[in-house]
C-alpha cells in the first residue's frame, strides 16, 4: 500500500501528459471537428495503453542514464515536481514537454545528492528537443505538398474526401496514441523501475513482469488524463497557431506519429544498427513540440501564410522554462521531504559521502 502512496505522484504525471501531450495525437482533428471529442479520446486511450505496456522500455534505459533515482521517496518527489510543472503549464493551456519536465526534475534530484549530471545523456536528451519538430515540420512540409498534388491529380468529390478524411484521422490517430505510449512512459514511469519493481504476475497463462505492470499504471493514467482534462489544449494547439484544413489535420497527425514512432521502436533501432547505419535514440520526445513543428510545416508548405507567431512564441517560452521551474521545484521539494517529513530520498552511502565533505570543510574552517 505504501508503495501506490509513492506511486501516486507518476500516476499524476501520467494524467498530466494525458491532459497536455496525449491531447495533441486528435488536436487537431476535434479542432477541425472531423472527429467527435469523445471518438478521439477512446481510440487514443486505447492505443495509448498498448504502446505503454507492449513497447514502453526503450526510451526509459535512456532516460535512467540521466540520473539513477536510488530511493522511492525520491522517486515520488521527482515525478511529483514533473508533474506540478506540467499541470501548472496546462492551466495556463500551454502545450508543454513532459520529457523536459521530468529531465528537469531529475537534474534536480542529481543536484540535491550531489551527483554528477551525466552530460552526455543530457546532451542527447535536449538535441531531440530541437531535432523531432524540425523532422516533424519536414515530414508535414513533403506530405503536404505529395497529397496536394493527389487531390489535384484525382479530383476525389468532397464528400468522399471527407469520409476518407475522417477514417484517415482515427486509424493514423491510433498509430499515434501508440507511439506517444511507448515514447513517453518512460516519462510517466521510468523513475519508479529500479525503485518500486512489482513481482512478476502470471494471468491466463500470461506473465506480466512488474516493469510491464508499472507502465500499465502510467498508461492508464495517460488515459484518465485524456478524458477529463485534455480538450482545451486540444483547441491551442489545433488553431493558435495555424489555421488547418482536415486534410491538413491529417498530414498534421500522420507527421506526429512517425517522428514519435521512430525515437520509440527498438526493432528499428536493432535493423539500423545490423546494417551498420546509424542509430535514432530512443529518446522520450515531446508530442507538444513535435506537433506544434509538424503545424508549422504545414504554414511553411503555404509560403508562412497565417502562422501565429505571437502564439508561437508564448508556446516556446514555455518550452524554455519548464525543465528550469522542473529542477528547482524538485530541489526544494526533496529538502521538505527529507528534513521536515524525515523521508530519505537518496541512499545513506551518498548522503554520508556528501555530508562528509560538508563536515570536513566545516572543521578546517575552524
Amino acid at each position: 500500500m505504501l508503495i501506490l502512496l509513492f506511486l501516486s505522484s507518476g500516476l499524476f504525471l501520467g494524467w498530466s501528459l494525458g491532459a497536455n501531450d496525449a491531447s495533441n495525437i486528435f488536436g487537431t482533428a476535434v479542432s477541425t471537428r472531423m472527429v467527435k471529442f469523445y471518438t478521439a479520446a477512446i481510440v487514443a486511450s486505447i492505443f495509448v495503453v498498448l504502446g505503454a505496456v507492449v513497447s514502453g522500455a526503450g526510451t526509459t534505459h535512456t532516460l535512467g542514464k540521466l540520473g539513477a533515482v536510488d530511493m522511492i521517496a525520491g522517486a515520488f518527489m521527482v515525478a511529483l515536481a514533473a508533474a506540478v510543472t506540467v499541470f501548472w503549464m496546462t492551466k495556463l493551456s500551454l502545450p508543454v514537454s513532459t520529457s523536459q519536465a521530468i529531465v528537469g526534475a531529475i537534474v534536480g534530484w542529481n543536484m540535491f545528492a550531489g551527483q554528477t549530471t551525466d552530460i552526455q545523456a543530457l546532451t542527447k536528451i535536449a538535441s531531440t528537443w530541437v531535432m523531432s519538430p524540425i523532422l516533424a515540420a519536414a515530414f508535414s512540409f513533403v506530405f503536404f505538398l505529395f497529397f496536394k498534388k493527389i487531390l489535384e491529380f484525382w479530383k476525389i468529390h468532397i464528400f468522399r474526401l471527407d469520409a476518407y478524411t475522417r477514417i484517415g484521422l482515427i486509424v493514423i490517430g491510433a498509430f499515434g496514441a501508440y507511439s506517444l505510449g511507448a515514447n513517453n512512459i518512460g516519462n510517466v514511469m521510468g523513475v519508479f523501475v529500479s525503485v518500486a519493481p512489482f513481482q512478476s504476475l502470471d494471468l491466463m497463462g500470461l506473465s506480466i513482469s512488474g516493469v510491464s505492470q508499472l507502465f500499465l499504471l502510467g498508461g492508464l493514467a495517460i488515459a484518465v488524463g485524456i478524458f477529463t482534462y485534455s480538450k482545451r489544449v486540444m483547441l491551442t494547439v489545433g488553431e493558435g497557431v495555424v489555421k488547418l484544413t482536415p486534410q491538413s489535420a491529417l498530414i498534421v497527425v500522420l507527421s506526429q506519429s512517425i517522428v514519435l514512432f521512430l525515437f520509440a521502436s527498438k526493432g528499428l533501432e536493432t535493423w539500423l544498427l545490423a546494417h551498420n547505419l546509424p542509430s535514432i535514440p530512443l529518446v522520450p520526445v515531446s508530442s507538444s513540440q513535435v506537433v506544434i513543428g509538424s503545424v508549422l510545416g504545414i504554414g511553411f508548405a503555404n509560403g508562412g501564410r497565417g502562422i501565429r507567431y505571437r502564439v508561437l512564441g508564448k508556446i516556446a517560452s514555455g518550452w524554455v522554462t519548464t525543465p528550469i521551474i522542473a529542477a528547482v521545484i524538485s530541489f526544494i521539494s526533496l529538502f521538505f521531504l527529507q528534513n521536515v517529513f524525515d523521508q530519505q530520498v537518496v541512499k545513506p552511502s551518498d548522503l554520508i559521502g556528501h555530508h562528509q565533505v560538508i563536515s570536513t570543510q566545516i572543521t578546517k574552517t575552524g
